[in-house]
Formats: C-alpha cells, structure tokens, sequence
C-alpha cells in the first residue's frame, strides 16, 4: 500500500513537473488574459454626441467646473477627464482645451486647483508636427509614447486644493474619422488596446490618486470622439468599441433645426446596446427642440439646454461658463444622484433576490447572500459582476456555462440580434400562428430544412423550449409507430377511443429530456424524477445503460457496462488513437458493432408483437453527449447500432438535440457525427444565439402524413400562445447564418468533402495533460465542451455533490463563471469563440486545480 501511495505521488510530480513546463513554454499571447476592472467607487460617465462639433469638449469643462470649483469642502476633490481617441493633433486638444480652460476660470473665480495635462501616445506624424526638434521617440506598435506633461497650480494657503487630471491616451494628426487618420499615419491600435488602456488609465487616476472610498470626491468623465457611431481606430462604432465599460452616459444633442431626429437616433442607438442615457444636454438655437424630445422620452430622461455658445473665435468663453454655471450644476446632481442609485441598487440586489427568488435547480439554503453573483450585464461571452472587497468595481467573468448552454453570440452578433428583433417587434409585435405565414417564420422554417434538417426532414413544428419540443415529438413519434403498426383506434367525436396498449420509449439510463411531466417520463430514474421531485413518475421506458467514451491519461477509451463484456473483444476495440477514430463508420464492422446489434435486437424482442399491452413507440437519445446526465460521451456507434435496429423494427427514431444542436458538438447538427438521421428532431437553445427562448420539432414527411385526415381531430392537436413568435423566428434565422457563415464566424472550416466543421477550440496538449491530472477521473471534448470529472467517492461524487464548490470559487476569482453537475465541471463557448480564449480558459482552470488538490490533500 506505502508503495502504491509512493508511485501515484511520483507520478503525480511527474505529471506536474511536465504540465509546468507547457505553461511555462506557452507562448507570450497565451499567458491568461487579464480581464477588465472597472472601478466604481466614484461616478464615471462617458460623454456621447449626436454628431461632431456640438459641444462634448464644453459639456466636459461645465461638469469638471462645477465639480471642482465650488465652494471649497473638507475634502480634496479630484476630477478625472480622459480623451482615449484624439485626431487633428496638435492643432486639436480636447484634452489641452479642458486644462486650459478650468485653470483660467479656476484664476477668474479666485479658487485653488491643481491641475496637469498629458498626451500619452501619438501617431509618429502627430508627435513630430507637435515636437519635432529636441524628443526622441519610443515608438510601440506604430505609436509614439509621446508623454507631453504640463502642470499649473494654483494654490490658496491653507485651503483644501482640488485636483484636475486632464489626459489623451492617443492622437493622430490628420482631423480625420480615427479609422482613416489610424491607417493613413500607421497608428494602428486594437479596440481591446483601448478599452484596457482606458480601465488601466481609471483605476491608476482614481483608485491610486489618493481619492477615498465612499466619498464624492472623484469624478471622471470620457469623452468620445465625433457621434455615437462614428468609428474608432479599427472602424468599429464608438458605440460598439466601448461597450465593454457599459458606463452611463451624457448625451450632447443637436438644437439646430434636424437636431430632434439626429438627437433621437443617437439615443436609440446607445439603448439598443445597453447603454444607459442619464441626461441629454443641448445649446439652445430658439428652436425649443428640448419639448418634443421631452415627449418622446416620456420624461423619463432629463433635457438640459445650455444657452448659446458665442461664435467669435476671440471669445475665451469664460463669461459663457459662467452664465452656464446653473445647468451645469444641475447636471452635475442629477450624474451624482444617478451614481449613488446605482450603487445602492448594487448592494442591495442580492439581499433582495434572496427574499422574492426561487431560483432553479437550487437549494437556497445552501446559497448565502455573499454568494449571489450580481450581473450588471452582458456583452458578447463576458458578465460584467458587480463585486465589494475593499472597494466597488465591475469585472468581467468568462460566462463558462454558455447561460446554461444557450448562448453563442460574441459582442458583434449580440447587436445584430438586439437590432434585428427590435426590427420584428416593431413591425409584427405577436401575431397568432395557424394558418397564417409571416416573413421571419418562414425564413427561419426553411432554413431550419436546409439545414440541421437537410435531407431527412419535410416540416418545422414550432414551440417555445426545449421540452415541449420533446413533448411534441413525442406525440408525433406515437402516432406514426400507431399508425404504422395498425394499432391506431377509430375516432369518436367524443374523442373517448378505448387504450389498447400501452406505448413505451426506449432510451438511455442518464438521459435528460426536460421537466415537463411527459418528457421526464421518457427518461430513466434520476435526480430529477424521485418522489422529492415527481410523485407522478413511473418512467414508461425501456432505459439502457450505455457505452461511453472518455479520455484519461491522454488516451480516449471505452467504458463497457458488464452485459458487453465478451470474450471476443480486443484490447483495440476498448482504446482509440484519436476522437476521430470514435466516430469512424468503418467501426460499423467491428466485433463491437455486433455485440451492440445483438443487444438491442434482444431488447426490443421484449416489447414486440401486437399481444404486448406495452410496446416500444419510439427511441429518444441525446445524440453523442449527454447534457445534464454528467456531460458523458455515449458510444456513438452504440448509438447508431440503435438507429438500425429501430429502424428494422419501423420504430420511430427521436434526436434530442436541444442541447447538441447548432455547432454545441462542432457540427451544424450532431446527426452528422453519428452518421444516421432521424425521424423527429427537437431543437432549441442556440437556435437563437441565446437570445430569447424558441424551440422546434423537426419531422420527415412520412411522420407529417400519419396526422392528415378528413378529421380534425387527427391533427396534432398542441400548441403555444406564442408558437412561431416574430422576434424568436427572426433571431434564429440570424444566429442559423451567422455561426455557419465563414465570413462572421471565423471558426468554420470545411473539409475536402466540403463537410462544415468548427475547427479544434481547445488545446490538444493541454487537455491531455489535464486528463492525466490525479485529481480528474475522466475528460470529454467536442466541438465547444470541455468537461470533466473530479476523482470523488461516497457523498463527494453524483449530482447533490459540492465538492466542487471551492474550485469554482477559484475560477471565478479569475473571471471564469463556472456551475457544477455535481463533481463534473465544465467550460463551455459560443461556436465564434476563438481558440485562444479558450486556451486560456483551461489554463486558468489547470492552475486552479492545481491549488484545489493540494487544499484537498491538507484536509485529508
């Protein structure tokens, strides 16, 4: 036994030392991104505008004014004004003009300040026309760390002195859109470059600068660059290119004649990409445009109108700043009242979710209030979660759970979808769905044929989740094994026809369906069907213990339940060199394929024959991985080997790809990687990119023809209130072309055959040395899962347990949201998510598996 122990702890060394020196040797772009910080203890708002030149750089100035020059307080104050996108350099500060400004009304009103400016990276042509004699450039990546500092003081003795920072973080000299000063000056910069810049810039002017927590004494403001959707350096939207930060914001609006539309328009575009609009401020031109804009935001958004900006390039404009001292102030309160409800909103979430949630698949008793992740929003794979320790931030975790294995867009496709269905709510709202066609349900009909369903399925039955899908099919699959079979009684008007027999499932033992009382019958006693949760259930199945596959100590192998063991199997039947080699039709004439065929013969010999009161109706399976059951990988030629003997039988065949459908597995529909098709296939989840729920049930002609008849009641007599709904149909049909259109996910590949396929999103190297970690028992792999299962016994191991719980603590720690199938973990992305976020995602989970065992081993 002390031997024993000595070679799994060598061994255990061993794997480390070689799993170390991967991440040691791993690239410098795969060290673990750093996720964003975003500060919150002092109110920061982005400053927008409906279009250039309506005052963004003025309304900056009023606030920092108001802010900073009122009468003096106990405490210093610090104001924080950041310009990340800078062209017509050096002509054109922003930056310089705020600093300027605020110090000459700082003199003209007798009042101390502090305050510096800063340009810190510029174009090569901006730093030379700005200093081109005497300075030497350190040029990075086509930028210029420029570093042009400037300092005034003015000081009162005795007197608590405000402060103002007044920063570019990068300029161009062409007054251009950035995209074309950006590429014309070689000044290229990335949009995360900038937003990181931007968070870096906030948490070293605010959190660093000696400002204090839980008081008011800082503010920041980031002015934007031309519109709301002018484009940054890249020719990504502002709108879009700062959406990470998600900060209010102030909108500059137009009061010049058209200025109620353009003002409209940018408002509209912010909402559409969650932003939050706290104020509007126009120049009064005489047009009154604040009332009809006042109408059409229902007064839920205050207008404050500036009066009019004096013209004459000689004006210093301090006398205008003056007159505009009351607006700006009352601007300044509404930002700081909106600051402190938001705040307030934030810590009082959680204790208020506790007293009116019932969550699902929760017990509340073991979820304390601390624990409660507080979301402030999403944006395209990251929560941004609102966190106190020390101080308020926003940071961003990886959504590791796909929200529950729905969610595919990244940020580009989330707009889309918001547009796009903003689009259908509009022009249909909800219309009812018999006998009616409308554009987005037919779209998204047909391309549901041409697609998971092309070359077996005739009709789209829509629905509103995953298991009435199930239960429709269900219903569809019993009628054409009736119908089939002879058994179908006749029709009394009464609808009162005697049951002869009793119709079954066949399906398999750790199969999940959905928790509608019929689809819950249709799989094998679990966690989720006990008295506890389902007095009504009997289970009206034949359920069978499956084969499943998994990779341990980098080699994928086979997992026989004991009726399959047989004296003709060879050790080659039982290892596989490569996943691929899992899924090879020519598997179909191993000795293994026999063993499997002769089995489900014998099983389905049980329920057959027309004297059987309970018969064989349907399969149902989760095509390959089994979902909530504990991500197993089942065999797929086991699988297939089913297909055919159902088939032989004229039983009906039903693929739940609720969870595998649409990209899950790494192919369009998981059909593909068992090599067969079915009759019935339910679908949902990422059919909308996540978005909104739709479901729908997908069947061959043969299946639509055993309901048609002179009778209605021998239609399929289902239904939803919002069956076909306008905005589900119309996500679906844009998340259906977006994941498989190589030009917007650049994760599609095809082979020779011209077969699509995601390419391989999780590091080879990597999971195979995570499979050999002492503290995995098994690893799985498709297309956008990664799973695996934590070595556990006794009440650590099954689906109550929480053994995990302190490892998902970790991640989440590091930015990775994670939630538990009990001892089995899991990360899952969106079919767009490029490989190197996920490499990163197991690299953090490597580390933090690390920390888990070794805490495990000092418990023992």
């Amino acid at each position: 036994m002390l031997l024993s122990l000595l070679h799994r702890r060598s061994h255990h060394h061993l794997h480390r030392l070689r799993l170390l020196l991967l991440l040691r040797h791993l690239p410098q772009q795969s060290k673990p991104l750093s996720t964003l910080t975003i500060p919150l203890s002092h109110p920061t708002y982005i400053i927008w505008s409906s279009n250039t030149s309506l005052g963004k750089t003025l309304v900056s100035t009023g606030l920092s004014s108001s802010f900073l020059l009122s009468p003096p307080s106990s405490n210093t104050k610090k104001f924080l004004y950041l310009k990340p996108l800078q062209t017509g350099f050096p002509s054109d500060s922003d930056s310089r003009f705020l600093f300027q400004k605020l110090s000459s009304l700082s003199l003209r009103r007798n009042l101390p300040l502090v305050s510096s400016h800063s340009i810190l990276l510029s174009s090569l042509p901006a730093a030379n026309s700005f200093k081109p004699n005497n300075f030497s450039f350190n040029e990075l990546q086509g930028l210029c760390e420029l570093g042009f500092y400037e300092e005034r003081k003015v000081l009162v003795e005795g007197s608590v002195t405000p402060e103002l920072v007044s920063e570019t973080l990068y300029a161009w000299e062409g007054a251009l859109s950035p995209h074309l000063a950006a590429e014309k000056e070689g000044g290229a910069v990335g949009d995360s470059e900038v937003v990181k810049h931007v968070e870096r810039r906030l948490r070293e002017g605010l959190l660093e600068g000696g400002v204090e927590r839980g008081r008011l004494d800082g503010f920041c403001v980031i002015e934007t660059a031309g519109g709301v959707a002018s484009p940054g350096p890249t020719g990504t939207l502002q709108c879009d290119l700062y959406r990470p930060l998600r900060f209010p914001g102030v909108l500059v609006g137009d009061g010049r004649l058209g200025g109620i539309s353009a003002t409209i328009s940018a408002y509209e575009s912010l909402k559409l990409r969650g932003y939050d609009v706290v104020a509007i401020v126009i120049e009064d031109h005489g047009l009154v445009n604040e009332i009809p804009l006042m109408s059409y935001l229902r007064n839920r958004v205050p207008v404050l109108v500036l009066p009019p900006i004096p013209q004459d390039p000689s004006n210093n404009l301090l006398e205008w700043f003056d007159e505009s001292h009351n607006v700006f102030n009352s601007l300044k309160n509404i930002l700081l009242e909106a600051y402190l409800e938001r705040i307030l909103g934030f810590n009082e979430m959680a204790r208020r979710a506790g007293d009116v949630f019932w969550w699902p698949f929760t017990q509340h008793k073991l979820v304390p209030p601390c624990s409660v992740t507080v979301i402030d929003s999403r944006c395209g794979e990251n929560f941004s979660v609102y966190k106190v320790q020390n101080k308020e931030f926003i940071t961003q975790q990886f959504d590791a759970c796909a929200s529950w294995w729905t969610q595919g867009p990244d940020a580009a496709l989330q707009t889309e979808l918001a547009r796009d269905m903003g689009y259908a709510a509009a022009r249909f709202g909800h219309v009812m769905f018999p006998e009616n066609v409308y554009e987005p349900a037919l779209e998204c009909a047909e391309l549901l044929l041409d697609g998971v369903g092309k070359g077996w399925a005739s009709r789209v039955y829509f629905s509103d989740n995953g298991s009435t899908a199930i239960e429709i099919a269900l219903k569809m699959a019993f009628r054409k094994f009736s119908s089939d079979h002879g058994i179908l009684p006749e029709l009394f008007e009464n609808n009162s026809a005697e049951r002869c027999i009793e119709l079954m499932v066949l399906a398999l033992k750790g199969s999940y369906h959905g928790d509608t009382l019929g689809a819950m019958e249709a799989q094998a006693p679990s966690s989720y069907t006990g008295f506890l949760q389902q007095p009504w259930y009997t289970g009206k199945g034949l359920f069978l213990d499956p084969p499943t596959v998994f990779m341990h100590n980098g080699k994928w192998n086979l997992s026989l339940p004991e009726v399959f063991h047989s004296e003709t199997l060879r050790p080659e039947d039982m290892t596989f060199r490569s996943r691929d080699e899992i899924f090879l039709k020519s598997r179909d004439k191993s000795n293994l394929a026999g063993l499997y065929s002769s089995f489900a013969s014998q099983q389905l010999s049980q329920c057959s024959g027309l004297s059987s009161i309970k018969q064989i109706g349907a399969l149902i399976i989760e095509p390959v991985i089994q979902g909530a059951g504990g991500m197993h990988m089942v065999d797929p030629l086991f699988q297939r080997m089913l297909v055919n003997e159902c088939r032989r039988c004229r039983i009906p065949v039903i693929f739940d790809e609720v969870f595998t459908g649409f990209w899950r597995l790494g192919v369009e529909a998981a059909a593909e990687l068992l090599g067969c098709v079915p009759d019935i296939a339910c679908f949902a989840k990422l059919m909308t990119g996540g978005i909104i729920p739709l479901a729908a049930t997908l069947a061959t002609a043969a299946v639509f023809d055993s309901f048609t008849g002179d009778s209605k009641l021998k239609a399929l007599l289902h239904g939803h209130s919002y069956s076909a709904h306008a905005m589900g149909c119309t996500a679906a049909a844009k998340s259906i072309i977006w994941f498989k259109d190589p030009t917007t996910n650049l994760n599609i590949t095809s082979e020779k055959s011209q077969k699509m396929l995601l390419r391989e999103l999780w590091d080879a190297e990597l999971v195979q040395q995570i499979s050999s970690h002492p503290s995995v028992s098994r690893v799985v792999t498709l297309g956008t899962l990664f799973a695996l299962e934590l070595q556990a016994d006794g009440s650590n191991a099954g689906y109550a347990s929480v053994y995990a719980s302190s490892l998902l603590q970790m991640l989440r720690e590091d930015g990775v949201y994670m939630r538990p199938l009990g001892n089995v973990i899991y990360l899952m992305c969106g079919p767009c998510t490029s490989p190197e976020i996920c490499r990163q995602q197991v690299i953090k989970l490597y580390r933090r598996l690390e920390e888990f065992t070794n805490q495990n081993q000092l418990g023992k």
